[in-house]
């Protein structure tokens, strides 16, 4: 939800020119949050909370800014791309579990995404992070449940992230029987700003009162008035 509104302010926010565009000052303020991102994956418990809370939003904002090139062409953001990327191997390379919950919430929401811009330019990034999620299950000594978390993850992606073919028998997606079910779906935050979405099974009766309101917001006007009114 806020990397939309941050997409939203891209396109229409006018500032000062000396600092540059809102998509300028919002990416600088990211650089700084990023360059402090090893010491952040192994700070307590308090500094990896803020660092998680960056990664989603960084994953959000990849997936929701529109970069509009010269013939009026829409894009995203490669800087974002590489720095999830960097993002993924510092998650992995400190391998606690909040990490490596949080590196399992950054591919099920960007995973699709990601890999197909990767195979657009002949890379394979992902298999070497797949490797070290392989990896980390055989050496770390994180839980058993996030070891089953990282291992469903693989699966996920096994199956092409859960995307179907046309051809496949229709079926009602459901989070049972589609792994992709939650992938893409907006993530809020908690007053204490920490990040949930509808996978999180805490969060399921807030998620959807804050999904409700977004959707009556949706159906009024920047001016406040709702379509019934006019």
């Amino acid at each position: 939800m806020g990397a939309r509104l941050c997409n939203y302010l891209s396109l229409h926010l006018t500032i000062n020119p000396q600092n540059g565009n809102f998509r300028t000052v919002l990416l600088s303020r990211c650089q700084k949050e990023f360059e402090n991102r090893d010491g952040a994956a192994k700070g307590d418990d308090t500094v990896r909370k803020r660092f998680h809370a960056f990664v989603l939003f960084l994953a959000e904002l990849y997936l929701n800014l529109e970069i509009k090139g010269n013939e009026g062409q829409v894009t995203r953001a490669d800087i974002l791309q590489t720095g999830l990327q960097e993002l993924l191997n510092t998650l992995f390379s400190n391998p606690l579990d909040s990490n490596l919950i949080c590196a399992v919430k950054l591919l099920k929401l960007t995973g699709s995404v990601l890999e197909d811009a990767w195979k657009e330019k002949g890379k394979t990034y992902m298999d070497d992070i797949i490797q070290k999620i392989e990896n980390v299950v055989l050496d770390a000594n994180c839980s058993r449940d996030v070891k089953h978390m990282l291992l469903k993850l693989v699966e996920l992606r096994s199956s092409n992230w859960g995307r179907v073919h046309i051809a496949s028998t229709y079926r009602e997606a459901t989070p049972e029987n589609d792994p992709n079910y939650f992938m893409n779906e907006p993530t809020f935050y908690t007053s204490e700003g920490l990040p949930f979405t509808a996978a999180d099974p805490d969060y399921q009766e807030k998620y959807q009162e804050l999904l409700e309101r977004q959707d009556l917001f949706q159906g009024y006007e920047e001016n406040g008035t709702g379509a019934e009114d006019q």
